[in-house]
C-alpha cells in the first residue's frame, strides 16, 4: 500500500487483468490516496449494469477495433489526465484472462509513462476467483475457495525505449503470481 502513495505526482499503474473485480476494487484501494481513473473498453461505459459507475470515473475509452485510434486516445487522454494530477490504471492485455501471458502484455502503458514523464507503479493481481460469465462476461461464477491477491511494486521512471521497463513489469507480475501459487490457503 505504501507504493500507491510514495509519489506526490500522478503515476501510471500498469498490471495484469483477470476479472471484473479489480475494476471495482482498485478505485476503493487507490482513491483514498490519490485521484485515479482507468483505460477501459467502450462496452464497459455502455454496459447496462456498470456503465454509470465506469463513466463516473471519467475513464479513457478505447474501442479495440482500430489500434491506431486507441493508441491516440490513450496517449492524448492520458497526457491530459496526468497533467491534471490524475493517475491512471491500465491493463495492457487484449482482455481479461485467468492466465497471465506475457506475449499479450503490450507496452502502451510504458509508452504513455515515458511520454508524460511520470513514474510507473507495477501492479500484480490474482482475482481468478471471479470467472468470466458465459452469457454476460462480467457476471461469471465466483469460487470462494480461491484467495484474492493485489501487490503494488515500487514506483520507477521509464528509461530509454521502455522495452526493459515493460519487461520489468512482466517479471514483477510473474514473480508475484508464482509466489501466490506457492502460498498455502
Amino acid at each position: 500500500m505504501d507504493n500507491i502513495a510514495r509519489e506526490d505526482a500522478p503515476v501510471l499503474f500498469i498490471g495484469n487483468h483477470m476479472s471484473t473485480l479489480e475494476t471495482m476494487i482498485l478505485p476503493c484501494i487507490i482513491s483514498p490516496l490519490r485521484q485515479v481513473t482507468f483505460v477501459v473498453k467502450d462496452t464497459l461505459v455502455n454496459h447496462p449494469l456498470f456503465g454509470d459507475v465506469m463513466r463516473s470515473r471519467n475513464p479513457i475509452v478505447v474501442g479495440r477495433t482500430d489500434p491506431r485510434k486507441d493508441f491516440e486516445a490513450v496517449m492524448n487522454g492520458g497526457m491530459d489526465l496526468l497533467s491534471k494530477g490524475i493517475s491512471i490504471v491500465i491493463f495492457p492485455q487484449s482482455t481479461r484472462s485467468p492466465v497471465f501471458r506475457p506475449e499479450d502484455f503490450n507496452s502502451l502503458g510504458v509508452k504513455l509513462a515515458r511520454k508524460a514523464g511520470v513514474k510507473v507503479v507495477p501492479l500484480a493481481l490474482k482475482t481468478d476467483y471471479w470467472a468470466n460469465g458465459k452469457i454476460i462476461k462480467e457476471l461469471g461464477p465466483i469460487d470462494i475457495r480461491k484467495q484474492i491477491w493485489f501487490k503494488f511494486g515500487e514506483p520507477f521512471a521509464v528509461m530509454g525505449t521502455g522495452k526493459d521497463d515493460n519487461q520489468k513489469i512482466i517479471e514483477f507480475i510473474q514473480a508475484s503470481l508464482a509466489e501466490w501459487e506457492e502460498s498455502p490457503l
